[in-house]
C-alpha cells in the first residue's frame, strides 16, 4: 500500500480533516499508512455477556480482591501482631511471636502474586490479540509526524476500548482496592521502622543510643560471653582463648542473669548485642591507628567492634586475617581493623563502633562500659 509520499499515492488528510475524523476512521487511516498489514485482530469475546466472559471477569476481580485482602493482612500484621520476643516457656505467647515474620512474608507475597495473577488473567482474557506487520522509518530524523501521532493514539484508544476495561466495574474497583492496599503496605513498611523514638528511655539500654552492654548500675561487671548454642550454658572468654589473628563473636553476660533462661536467651538474640572480638598478630598490632578519644578501648592485642554494619545493619561477620579487614557480605562494605574499623570499600560511610574492653581480676575479658556512640545504620536523630 502507498505511504502517501510516492507518485500517484493518495495525499494524506489535512489537519482540519484529521480533527473531523472519529476514532474508527483514524484507526483505519493508521492501518493504511506505512505499509501496515493487520494479520489477526479478533474480538476476545465476539458474543457479549456469555457465561464464560462473566467467569473470566469474576476470576480477574477475585485475584485483585485477594491481593487487597492480603495487603490489609500485611499492614495489620506489621503494626499490631505481637512482635516482641517471648520465651518458649510461655507457649501461647511464643507461638504468636514465632508467626510474626512468616505472616509478613506470606501476606506480602500473596498480595503481590495475586495482583500479578489478576493483571496476567486480564491481559490474556480481555486484551485483543492483535498481530500486525508495519514498516516504519524515522521521518528523516525528525521523529513521528503529527499524522502518525494521531493515528497511533487512536489505535491505542481502540485497543483499550476493545479490551472492555471501561465497562468492567468489578475489575476496576477490585484493581483499585488491590493497588491501594499494596501501596499502603509499601508505605507502612519503611514508616514502621521509624516508629521507635531514640529519645525514649534515653538513659537505659532500651534506647537506640545504648545496647545490652550498658551497665545497669555503677560497678556492674559485664563479661564477654561466647554463644555455645545452649542459652543456659555460660562460656566466658579469657585472653588466652584466642590465637593471634583469631576472631570470635561475643555477647554480654551478667552474673545477675545466671539461671535466668529468658534473660540469657534475650542477650544472645538482641540485635545490637553481637560484638566481634579480634586478637591481632603482634606485627599487625604495632601498625594500629587508633581513633581519637578511644586510644584505650583495646586490651593489648585485643579489639572489640560492633558486628552491626553501619550501612544497613547486616552482620559484618567475615574477617580476612591477611589484610585485617572485616567484610559485610550483604553489600560488600569493608572495614580496616588496623584503622579503628573505618570503611575502606563499599557503601558504608561510618566506622564500626568500638567496645572498650579489659580483663577482670578473675582473668576474664569484660566490657569497661557501653559503646560511646549509637551502633548500626544512621537514623534521623544522629548527627552522622
Amino acid at each position: 500500500m502507498s505511504s502517501g509520499n510516492e507518485p500517484g499515492a493518495t495525499p494524506p488528510p489535512s489537519d482540519a480533516e484529521l480533527e473531523r475524523m472519529d476514532r474508527d476512521a483514524l484507526v483505519r487511516l493508521g492501518t493504511s499508512l506505512d505499509g501496515v498489514e493487520i494479520v489477526n485482530y479478533p474480538e476476545p469475546w465476539p458474543v457479549k455477556g456469555t457465561r464464560a466472559e462473566k467467569r473470566a471477569e469474576r476470576a480477574v476481580a477475585l485475584s485483585f480482591l485477594i491481593s487487597a485482602l492480603a495487603g490489609v493482612g500485611f499492614v495489620v500484621a506489621l503494626i499490631w501482631w505481637p512482635w516482641r520476643y517471648q520465651p518458649p516457656s510461655n507457649q501461647d505467647a511464643h507461638f504468636l511471636y514465632s508467626l510474626y515474620t512468616p505472616l509478613l512474608g506470606i501476606t506480602l507475597g500473596v498480595s503481590i502474586l495475586a495482583l500479578a495473577t489478576g493483571v496476567l488473567l486480564y491481559t490474556k482474557r480481555f486484551i485483543p490479540d492483535e498481530l500486525a506487520i508495519q514498516q516504519r522509518d524515522d521521518n528523516m530524523g525528525q521523529g513521528s509526524a503529527e499524522l502518525h501521532r494521531k493515528t497511533i493514539l487512536a489505535q491505542l484508544a481502540d485497543a483499550g476500548n476493545r479490551s472492555t476495561f471501561a465497562r468492567r466495574s468489578a475489575i476496576k474497583r477490585s484493581l483499585g482496592l488491590s493497588a491501594g492496599m499494596l501501596g499502603l503496605g509499601t508505605v507502612a513498611l519503611p514508616v514502621a521502622s521509624l516508629i521507635k523514638d531514640p529519645w525514649d528511655q534515653t538513659d537505659t539500654k532500651e534506647s537506640l543510643w545504648h545496647t545490652g552492654w550498658q551497665q545497669q548500675f555503677p560497678g556492674e561487671i559485664v563479661y564477654l560471653r561466647r554463644n555455645t548454642g545452649i542459652p543456659d550454658e555460660i562460656s566466658l572468654v579469657r585472653p588466652e582463648d584466642l590465637d593471634a589473628g583469631g576472631m570470635e563473636t561475643v555477647f554480654p553476660f551478667r552474673e545477675s542473669e545466671r539461671g535466668n533462661h529468658e534473660a540469657l536467651l534475650h542477650a544472645l538474640r538482641r540485635a545490637d548485642n553481637p560484638v566481634l572480638l579480634i586478637r591481632l598478630r603482634p606485627e599487625d598490632a604495632d601498625r594500629v591507628v587508633k581513633r581519637q578519644g578511644q586510644e584505650d578501648f583495646n586490651f593489648g592485642d585485643y579489639y572489640a567492634f560492633s558486628k552491626i554494619c553501619t550501612h544497613v545493619g547486616c552482620p559484618a561477620s567475615l574477617y580476612e586475617q591477611r589484610t585485617n579487614r572485616l567484610l559485610c557480605p550483604c553489600h560488600q562494605s569493608q572495614f580496616d581493623v588496623l584503622q579503628y574499623a573505618k570503611p575502606v570499600f563499599g557503601p558504608a560511610t561510618r566506622a564500626l563502633p568500638q567496645l572498650p574492653i579489659t580483663v577482670h581480676t578473675d582473668g576474664y575479658l569484660i566490657a569497661r562500659h557501653d559503646f560511646i556512640e549509637a551502633i548500626g545504620p544512621g537514623f534521623w536523630e544522629r548527627p552522622s
